[in-house]
């Protein structure tokens, strides 16, 4: 591998106007088709066939009616204190609005909190029923429902709206602008250069760019969810800052050895490329591994990200070569720096990591303490609660969606907006069908938990009946999970009572399943991660034990990850100082996400260090020598990497959107356990721990595994000999 990627950076140099000219025109090509078709996203996380999808499906069919299917928003209007909602006053503030609203473009339907009887003293709900689905509602309409809604709050009434369609958008600072000053910053410092801080980022954008256009021109012809977007755009520009970093630095290594450009060019393309290739297949496989998991949205997701890594990876071994055969002459060091530099290099030879030696002279205490500290901060994984978070926990006070939620509360209890719509099928009706689904409604009504339940209603079959139940807890709350556990539960026995099967649908109960389904592939999704991790590390390192050692830690920094997450979003804690508008449970995707990539991310960083002591080790048969030169010349370059992924990761930590801030919080919390205390803390003190042993290798084993060359040793080899003749 390492001799073809040698051979195309060389290539690449050479031809380096043409390769960049290319890339140019690619580019410009993908932005005309992705301009034309534009992008057609879908913000619904769905499961088809889970028990509330398929009770959906069974009651919409029964009870079909013109718009069923189409959007709906609730318009929450709230009396002045000291007033009621009932007076005239009020009353016609509230039709005038509704009413105004009924006449945008788009509405099929009105109804006033008069007409659907719902009003308390001060607090009272209308719709706005929509002819089109939510993604295909006009910006048109969206203003003229807001204009009306700020007509109301004009003449004194609290008014806000939530629902399918999203009315507050826009406005949002670009977060990825944050994580790449910061990248920028941190590479200005590692090569002392503004020049070569700026290629790394030219080529993420360059790599990005190209997969981004491929997933909006994708989203036209099948679904992709709008959180794909912004997985893909936070992990394509992390790991494609990254893998240029690697390479660059191996490019000005050789530079300062006296290569010349093309040959440094084709150098580093052929040893860091070598381990680029290799890093970012795995995470491209940590990613297409989401597929598992049999969810359709999850398995997007993966694809996306996976599509944004594959081109990121593409631009790093052919379009960034091109790149420094071009400029690469302008980072060559002077004549006397070259000097300098090489006296450098051989005192560097001579010279140990501080670090380095810190961590071998006491590898039992590192050990110990490294693994304490990261079995503390996983601690609170043990009580993870996995859903999918309401506009209660997800939108900020600032959005008329959690407004009109905590007024909805306010009005109706925490239960209102975690209302579940039971079906109850009788599969032969008779003339007792009515009265035996009257006392399940009477039985369901004295469930714990439960705050109110309707009167069955009939469809026009007679065969299924409706009922609304409203809990006291709220859509996040393990107790509504427990009730919808409880009414399915009941369907055993009615069933065998009265024939009469219970469904539970509602978007509480869908969220619920889709949460439990993420929650049953986890161990099956983690299980393949660490299987599949061991066989690439034992092929790349030709070692037994320190493949095991690589996943042992990735499983303490998942866990110390995921505990952490948490101890921040679910337990509240430091919630004000990370911006989450208030505790929630755990985003349901998360865990199986976060296995993905911090498992692509973390066998980054494995590879980066442990080649070079594997080298080492190759050539001298000593351990300790192999640690500490792998810190000392591998630990800078890591430390960049792991630095600026986690800026890119906390930039968007600071997006208003809560599912892509949590995403963001994980992420760099994962790199930072993983890259500076598993990986630079407690690898070399177990590695020190292990001796020769870390390295042994079957015989047999060793002869019938192909040779993976990701060092570059083939190279390096031939122009060694090339040098000496």
């Amino acid at each position: 591998m390492a001799k073809y990627l040698y051979k195309l950076g060389l290539w690449a140099a050479k031809g380096s106007k043409k390769v960049l000219l290319g890339a140019l025109i690619l580019l410009i090509a993908l932005g005309a088709i992705g301009l034309t078709l534009g992008p057609s996203f879908s913000n619904e996380l769905t499961i088809p066939n889970t028990p509330a999808d398929k009770a959906a499906k069974l009651i919409s069919k029964e009870f079909s009616q013109p718009g069923l299917q189409s959007a709906k928003i609730q318009v929450v209007f709230k009396a002045p204190d000291g007033e009621t909602l009932a007076s005239e006053k009020w009353q016609k503030v509230i039709e005038g609005a509704i009413s105004e609203m009924g006449k945008a473009p788009d509405v099929a339907a009105v109804t006033t909190p008069m007409q659907l009887k719902n009003m308390t003293k001060q607090i009272g709900y209308g719709e706005v029923t929509f002819k089109l689905s939510a993604l295909d509602v006009s910006s048109e309409t969206k203003e003229a429902i807001v204009h009306q809604m700020d007509v109301a709050r004009e003449a004194g009434l609290t008014t806000e709206a939530r629902g399918d369609v999203v009315l507050t958008e826009g406005g949002e600072f670009p977060v990825e602008v944050i994580g790449i000053v910061a990248a920028f910053v941190i590479l200005a410092i590692t090569f002392a250069s503004f020049l070569a801080a700026g290629l790394p980022i030219l080529s993420a954008l360059v790599g990005l760019g190209i997969g981004m256009l491929g997933i909006v021109i994708a989203s036209s012809f099948i679904e992709v969810q709008s959180v794909s977007l912004s997985l893909a755009a936070m992990l394509g520009l992390a790991v494609g800052i990254d893998y240029a970093l690697f390479i660059i630095s191996r490019f000005k290594q050789q530079l300062a050895q006296g290569y010349s450009v093309q040959e440094s060019v084709a150098i580093a393309n052929g040893t860091a490329g070598s381990a680029v290739l290799f890093a970012g297949v795995t995470v491209v496989i940590g990613l297409l591994g989401l597929s598992v998991a049999g969810i359709p949205f999850l398995t997007m997701m993966g694809i996306a990200s996976a599509l944004c890594v594959i081109t990121t990876v593409l631009v790093s071994i052919i379009v960034l070569p091109a790149l420094l055969g071009w400029m690469g002459h302008k980072l060559s060091p002077s004549k006397g720096k070259k000097a300098s530099e090489r006296k450098r290099a051989a005192s560097k030879k001579q010279s140990t990591s501080k670090w380095g030696t810190f961590v071998t002279k006491r590898p039992l205490l590192v050990s110990f303490v490294s693994i304490a500290l990261l079995a503390t901060i996983a601690a609170p994984f043990f009580h993870i609660n996995l859903g999918l978070p309401s506009d209660g926990t997800t939108k900020s006070t600032a959005t008329t969606e959690r407004r009109a939620f905590d007024l909805l509360i306010e009005g109706y209890g925490e239960g209102f907006n975690a209302s579940l719509i039971i079906g109850a099928q009788a599969a032969n009706p008779t003339e007792a069908t009515a009265e035996a689904i009257t006392g399940i409604q009477k039985e369901i009504s004295g469930l714990a938990d439960v705050q109110t339940i309707t009167q069955p209603f009939p469809g026009p079959s007679g065969k299924l009946y409706i009922m609304t139940v409203i809990p006291k807890s709220g859509p996040d709350d393990t107790k509504t999970k427990d009730l919808v556990k409880a009414i399915r539960d009941l369907s055993s026995k009615t069933e065998s009572e009265n024939g009469i099967e219970l469904l539970v649908t509602g978007t509480t109960a869908m969220n619920i399943d889709i949460a439990n389904k993420l929650n049953d592939a986890l161990p099956v999704f983690a299980a393949l991660i660490v299987v599949l991790a061991y066989v690439i590390l034992v092929l790349v390192f030709r070692s037994i034990l320190i493949p095991l050692k690589a996943v042992l830690g990735f499983l303490l920094s998942l866990g110390a990850t995921l505990g952490f997450v948490v101890f921040v979003v679910q337990d509240g804690h430091l919630i004000h100082f990370f911006g989450f508008p208030a505790s929630s449970p755990i985003l349901a995707f998360l865990p199986v996400i976060l296995i993905g990539i911090l498992f692509g991310l973390a066998m980054d960083y494995e590879i980066f260090l442990v080649s070079k002591m594997r080298e080492v080790y190759a050539q001298t048969g000593d351990p300790r020598k192999a640690i500490l030169d792998g810190v000392r010349d591998s630990g800078k370059v890591v430390t960049a990497a792991g630095l600026i992924m986690i800026s890119v990761f906390i930039g968007f930590m600071l997006a208003p959107d809560a599912i892509i801030k949590s995403m963001g919080l994980a992420l760099a919390f994962g790199v930072l356990f993983d890259a500076f205390i598993v990986r630079m803390t407690l690898v070399p003190a177990v590695m020190s721990l292990m001796g020769k042993s870390a390295w042994y290798m079957p015989k047999w084993l060793d002869r019938i595994l192909p040779n993976i060359d990701i060092e570059g040793e083939s190279i390096m080899h031939e122009m060694e000999k090339r040098k000496s003749a």
